[in-house]
């Protein structure tokens, strides 16, 4: 498919562009006071441009935010996948309320482009739907957004999540929305996501374009050829529950060894998340006796943490220190980084 291919079904905004208007559109934005305006502009100027790739800056998650290249056939490879697993068909709307300086929101605009998707572009916030009234087909999401907008779900057709799991509070809300919510695995590198569930379900099942495999660690392989040319070896442990079905269980460098036990950070939150109503984490802080220590750490004031709480845990799970920070450290996309928090 040719990367200048627009679709005859594509609108922006209520309108169609061609290449040349949308050119024209991506001048004005990029000459807007608005940074969303900015960002998306300059998406639009990179996507037409002579180059055979765009450029995007990872979320930092795992390290320093850094500069990448993915080809645009792959980044058009990956729409199309998302086209057939979610069933998206000509002329269905879409909401772009995460920021095109990611990769996420770049291909909610690629989408609607390759597969001829009614786009309305909002400024990316914290309640995406606030002023919203219409109905939409098909929107992306982070976790902060779909929490400030449990009460207007009914407005989503297909809503997908990524970028952070979504913890049991949030998932009991949405539950019972007439809205269809996946939860999504991916990466930049994959370009988004690779997999997806319902949020009702625990086992991931892959788009069309991906083979999954483990390593000798127990961590995900994935092999997606038509969005990157290499295996991708993640530091994801997952279960499997069919050749073609994962769970997955946390990432490897997130384990604490306490005591010769190994501990999944994202298991014991998954159970406390319940109980506290702020953000928290757990993670290991050196430990003269244990090795490494399970540490508590809330985002909030101090405040008194009723014994009982730890229950639902494991002997081994409980933790053997509470922090209390007042605002955590997270990336540009709001992730936190667990490590900078821990005193």
């Amino acid at each position: 498919m040719n990367t200048n291919y627009i679709h005859n079904n594509f609108r922006l905004n209520g309108e169609f562009y061609d290449e040349k208007q949308l050119i024209e559109l991506a001048n004005q934005y990029q000459n807007s006071d608005e940074t969303y305006k900015q960002d998306f502009g300059n998406l639009i100027m990179q996507w037409f441009d002579t180059n055979d790739f765009i450029t995007l800056t990872t979320s930092g998650t795992t390290g320093t935010p850094k500069q990448i290249e993915l080809k645009k056939q792959a980044v058009i490879n990956s729409a199309k996948a998302t086209g057939i697993h979610f069933n998206l068909q000509p002329t269905n709307s879409a909401l772009l309320c995460l920021p095109t300086k990611y990769i996420a929101g770049k291909l909610m605009f690629v989408r609607s482009l390759i597969l001829g998707l009614h786009l309305d572009l909002v400024n990316p916030s914290s309640n995406p739907l606030s002023e919203i009234i219409k109905t939409y087909d098909f929107v992306a999401m982070v976790p902060l957004q779909v929490i400030n907008s449990v009460d207007k779900l009914h407005l989503i057709k297909k809503l997908i999540v990524g970028g952070a799991k979504l913890d049991l509070k949030v998932k009991e809300l949405i539950l019972d929305s007439t809205s269809e919510v996946y939860e999504t695995y991916g990466m930049t590198e994959t370009i988004t996501h690779i997999a997806a569930k319902k949020i009702s379900e625990e086992f991931f099942t892959p788009l069309p374009h991906a083979q999954i495999s483990v390593d000798a660690r127990g961590c995900l392989v994935i092999d997606a050829p038509s969005v990157n040319p290499d295996k991708l070896v993640t530091n994801d442990l997952v279960e499997f529950k069919t050749p073609n079905q994962f769970k997955w269980l946390g990432r490897v460098d997130n384990v604490i060894n306490s005591g010769g036990v190994k501990l999944f950070p994202e298991q014991i939150e998954e159970k406390l998340a319940p109980f506290i109503s702020y953000r928290f984490f757990v993670i290991g802080k050196e430990d003269i006796v244990l090795g490494n220590k399970l540490v508590l750490v809330i985002e909030s004031e101090p405040y008194l943490i009723e014994p009982q709480m730890f229950d639902v845990l494991l002997p081994f799970e409980k933790p053997k220190e509470i922090q209390f920070v007042t605002n955590f450290k997270e990336t540009a996309t709001g992730k936190i980084l667990r490590k900078d928090n821990l005193r």
